[in-house]
C-alpha cells in the first residue's frame, strides 16, 4: 500500500473522515490564492474545499472522475519549453471550472497525472 501524500495532517483528516466504504486517498494538498483550501484525490473521486461561498460559508466539493471532462495545466506566462512550469491546474466538470493553484510545481504536475490517470481508463 502506498504511502497517502498530503501537506497539513487537518486537511487530510478531513478528507478520511467522509471517505467512502474502500476507498483510498492518493493525495491532499494545500491549494494557494483566493477560493480553494485545499484538494484531495482519493481513487474514486476529486474533494475540492470551496471557500468562494458568501458569508465565509465552506463547501467540501466531491466530483467522481468519471463527471471529469478535461484537465488543464494554467500559466500566466508562457512555459519556456517545460509544460508544468507552474503550480496550478483546471479541472473542467461541465459547465464549471475548478482552478486550483498550489506552491509549487511538482503538486500541480501530481494532481493533473491522477486526474488524467483516472479519467482516461
Amino acid at each position: 500500500m502506498s504511502e497517502i501524500v498530503f501537506d497539513r495532517k487537518e486537511q487530510m483528516k478531513q478528507i478520511q473522515s467522509g471517505l467512502l466504504d474502500g476507498e483510498k486517498i492518493i493525495a491532499v494538498y494545500d491549494a494557494i490564492g483566493t477560493g480553494t483550501g485545499f484538494i484531495g484525490l482519493t481513487d474514486r473521486r476529486v474533494i475540492i474545499q470551496d471557500k468562494s461561498f458568501v458569508g465565509k460559508k465552506v463547501a467540501i466539493t466531491s466530483i467522481p472522475y468519471g463527471k471529469i471532462t478535461s484537465v488543464s495545466v494554467v500559466s500566466d506566462r508562457s512555459w519556456a519549453g517545460n509544460f508544468f512550469s507552474t503550480g496550478s491546474i483546471a479541472i473542467h466538470v461541465g459547465a464549471r471550472t475548478y482552478e486550483v493553484s498550489f506552491r509549487g510545481d511538482q503538486k500541480g504536475h501530481h494532481v493533473h497525472n491522477v486526474i488524467l490517470h483516472y479519467i482516461s481508463r
